[in-house]
C-alpha cells in the first residue's frame, strides 16, 4: 500500500515509522511449523510457540469508515521447541519492522505468513516477545461472494470485525488458530467523534487535541477468530450489571429507538443460560448492530455482532434466536474453544441446542426454524430424517468436507450437532446430561478442547465408555437410531427443507 506524505509524516509524529527487513543470523535451532495441521485449515496458526498474550496499539486516523488501520502488537510467547526462525499469520497491506526480545529481526512474508528469523535462537521454553511495527490492514465492504470481505468490514457509520474462522489475520498479525488462546490488551487512538470498543472491559479513556484513546483489557483467555473491533459512529448503551457482568451494547444511532428493548432481553437470556450451564465465563456481554450487510451473526467474544436486518426483518421468535445462539456462544466457543475446526459442531451443536430449548419455552421452535415443529423434539425428528441427504452433502457433524464457507458452516454442524446432543441426553437420562453440560464448561474454562474431550467427560458422568455411541453419532457415514425414538426414520429431503435446517430460515444467514 502507497501513503501519501501526510499519512506518512502523521505516522512518523506518532511513532510509526516504516522500515524494512533487518539482517539475521542463522543458527542450528529449527524452524516453527508454518501451521498446526488442522485438519481443515491445515496453514493455519503456526508451531514452535504458544502465544500467552497480544498488546495491540491501533490507529484509526481519520473519520472515513472505509479507512486504513496502523498498528503495532506486541506479543508475548512461549517457545515450545528451539526456534532457528517462526511464522506469524498476517494477510494485511504491509509490515514495517519487527523486533524479537526489543532487537531488531529479520523478516519476510510469504503469501500470508510473516517469517521471522530473530537475530539469536530462541530456546525451548524461554519466553520471548515479538513486536510487529507499522503494520497496516484495510477493511472491505462486506461481499456474499467473498467470504473474507467480512473479516474486517465497513459501512456508513464505521468498521468492525467478524473475523470467524480465519480472518483474524487480515487484520493484525498473530498466531491465528483457535487451539493458541491468550489474553489481550487493546489500545485505540481515533478520532473524538468516534466510538471504539473492543474486547473485554474499558480500562480508561484518554482525551487527546482532536482524538480520543480508548484501552480495553480482556484479562481471559481468547481466540484471536473472537476480536472485535468496532470503531465508528455508534451509540453505546450502557444497561449497568447482572449478577456481576456488565451489560453494554453498540449500535448505529438511527436504530436506537428500535433495538434498545430488544438487545435489553440479553438479561433474560444471561439468566436462563445461566440457570442451566452455570457462572457466564466473563466480565461483560452485549450485542454489536452494524447496518453492514454481513449475512450472518457472530458471537466476538463479550460483544457479539448481528446484522441489522436480523432486527428490522424478521419475527421475534427469530431475532431472539439469533441472540440466545450467540450468548450461548460465550460458553461453547468462546471460553470452551475448539483445538481444530473439525470440532466446530462442539460449538454449533450447543448453541443451536440452547437456541431450541429456549425457543420451546417460549413457544417460539416455528418462528425460529422455519418449519412446522412445534417443539424441540419435532425439530430434532425433522432434522433425523434428513440424515442420510445431510450426511452425503456435507458429512458427518464432527467431520466436515471442508473449510469453504457454504461445507463448514454446514447445516449437519448446527442441526445435526444438536442432534448429537439430543441423542445423547436421550442415552444418559436428563441428569446425567445437565451435569455433563455444567461440567464441561467449568473444567474446560479457558481452554481449547477435542470431541474425544467430551466423550471422556460424558463416559466419565454416565459412569460407563460412550466412545462407541458418540462416534456413531459424530463420524458416522450413517446416523445411529435415536434412543427412546424406535418409530423415528430417515427419510428422502426435498430442498426446500434442507435450506432450512441450514439455519437459513426466510433467507437471513446463518448464526455462527
Amino acid at each position: 500500500m502507497r501513503l501519501t506524505t501526510l499519512v506518512t509524516t502523521t505516522l512518523v509524529g506518532l511513532g510509526l515509522v516504516l522500515a524494512g527487513p533487518a539482517a539475521a543470523r542463522t543458527t542450528s535451532a529449527s524452524p516453527g511449523a508454518a501451521g498446526l495441521g488442522d485438519r481443515l485449515f491445515p496453514g493455519l496458526g503456526n508451531g514452535g510457540y504458544d502465544v500467552a498474550r497480544y498488546n495491540l496499539d491501533l490507529l484509526y486516523l481519520s473519520e472515513d469508515p472505509a479507512q486504513p488501520l496502523y498498528g503495532h502488537v506486541d506479543i508475548t510467547a512461549r517457545a515450545t521447541q528451539s526456534l532457528s526462525r517462526f511464522n506469524l499469520d498476517f494477510a494485511g497491506e504491509s509490515v514495517g519492522a519487527v523486533w524479537v526480545d526489543g532487537v531488531r529481526a529479520a523478516w519476510t512474508r510469504d503469501g500470508e505468513e510473516l517469517v521471522i528469523t530473530p537475530p539469536r535462537a530462541i530456546r525451548d521454553g524461554r519466553r520471548f516477545s515479538v513486536q510487529v511495527r507499522n503494520f497496516v490492514s484495510a477493511p472491505t465492504v462486506p461481499d456474499a461472494e467473498d467470504p473474507f470481505s467480512v473479516a474486517f468490514f465497513y459501512s456508513a457509520e464505521g468498521s468492525g470485525t467478524a473475523p470467524q474462522p480465519d480472518g483474524a489475520h487480515r487484520i493484525y498479525p498473530s498466531n491465528d488458530h483457535p487451539r493458541d488462546k491468550a489474553s489481550f490488551r487493546f489500545r485505540i487512538d481515533a478520532p473524538a467523534a468516534l466510538t471504539a470498543v473492543a474486547n473485554g472491559v474499558l480500562t480508561g479513556t484518554r482525551a487527546l487535541p482532536g482524538r480520543k484513546v480508548w484501552k480495553y483489557e480482556q484479562r481471559q483467555p481468547m481466540a484471536t477468530e473472537l476480536t472485535q473491533l468496532a470503531v465508528g459512529r455508534y451509540t453505546q448503551i450502557d444497561r449497568g450489571g447482572s449478577d456481576g457482568v456488565i451489560l453494554r451494547d453498540l449500535v448505529p444511532p438511527a436504530s436506537l429507538a428500535d433495538l434498545e428493548p430488544k438487545l435489553a432481553l440479553a438479561r433474560e437470556h444471561l439468566d436462563f443460560l445461566r440457570a442451566r450451564v452455570g457462572r457466564y465465563p466473563f466480565d461483560l456481554y452485549g450485542s454489536f448492530v452494524t447496518n453492514a450487510p454481513l449475512g450472518f451473526a457472530l458471537e466476538t467474544q463479550t460483544l457479539s455482532v448481528y446484522d441489522g436486518t436480523v432486527f428490522s426483518e424478521f419475527p421475534q421468535g427469530l431475532w431472539e434466536g439469533f441472540m440466545m445462539h450467540e450468548l450461548t456462544h460465550e460458553w461453547f466457543g468462546n471460553s470452551v474453544s475448539p483445538a481444530d475446526w473439525s470440532d466446530l459442531w462442539l460449538n454449533e451443536g450447543h448453541a443451536t441446542w440452547y437456541e431450541l430449548v429456549y425457543a420451546e419455552s417460549k413457544g417460539y421452535v416455528q418462528e425460529d426454524t422455519g418449519t412446522e415443529a412445534a417443539t424441540l423434539a419435532e425439530y430434532m425428528r425433522i432434522v433425523y430424517a434428513a440424515q442420510a441427504q445431510l450426511r452425503a452433502d456435507f458429512g458427518p457433524p464432527g467431520r466436515p468436507k471442508s473449510g469453504a464457507p457454504a461445507e463448514f458452516f454446514n447445516p449437519n454442524v448446527y442441526g445435526g450437532g444438536a442432534l448429537v446432543l439430543y441423542a445423547l441426553r436421550n442415552e444418559i437420562g436428563v441428569e446425567a446430561f445437565e451435569r455433563l453440560q455444567r461440567r464441561w464448561v467449568r473444567e474446560n474454562e479457558g481452554r481449547s478442547v477435542t470431541t474425544a474431550d467430551f466423550t471422556a467427560l460424558a463416559s466419565r458422568v454416565a459412569g460407563r465408555d460412550l466412545t462407541a455411541f458418540m462416534d456413531a453419532w459424530v463420524y458416522g457415514e450413517s446416523a445411529p437410531p435415536v434412543p427412546g425414538h424406535p418409530d423415528w426414520t430417515i427419510d428422502p429431503v426435498p430442498a426446500p427443507t434442507r435450506a432450512l435446517l441450514a439455519h437459513k430460515p426466510h433467507g437471513v444467514g446463518i448464526r455462527r
